[in-house]
């Protein structure tokens, strides 16, 4: 495992909520972040979609872990997310990269699949802002 990505999933154990929806850090290199999760009952709405707050939640890690991959620790400053149709199957998965950055902020984007049936079919997209902490 590259030190990046060991990196990444010790911050990753310290986000109580993270750990409580059983996020997983996927893939962390230079640029890029993957993250993903399994759609449980407990996390689902009324109609039996992922709740859209958990395909936010995780749409927004991922923006940050991919900008905080260029800037270090980071903070999402703000963020964008489109629904495109209903989360339904046995995975959410979030891929975010970096569009621009420079010294204390990156503009990210991020696509969230629902993988259902060994297919994964677009979900969401998102963007977002991020800014180096403390700065």
């Amino acid at each position: 495992m590259n030190a990046l990505l060991q990196l990444g999933q010790d911050i990753l154990q310290n986000q109580s909520f993270s750990q409580l929806l059983g996020t997983q850090l996927d893939r962390f290199e230079p640029g890029q972040a993957v993250l993903s999760l399994v759609i449980r009952d407990e996390l689902k709405q009324q109609h039996g979609f992922l709740h859209g707050g958990v395909v936010s939640y995780l749409a927004d890690n991922a923006l940050t872990y991919a900008g905080g991959s260029v800037l270090g620790d980071s903070l999402t400053v703000e963020y964008k997310i489109n629904y495109l149709r209903p989360a339904i199957g046995e995975r959410l998965i979030a891929r975010a990269s970096v569009l621009s950055a420079g010294k204390r902020q990156a503009v990210c984007q991020c696509e969230v699949f629902a993988l259902a049936n060994g297919e994964e079919k677009r979900v969401a997209v998102a963007q977002g802002t991020i800014r180096k902490a403390g700065q």
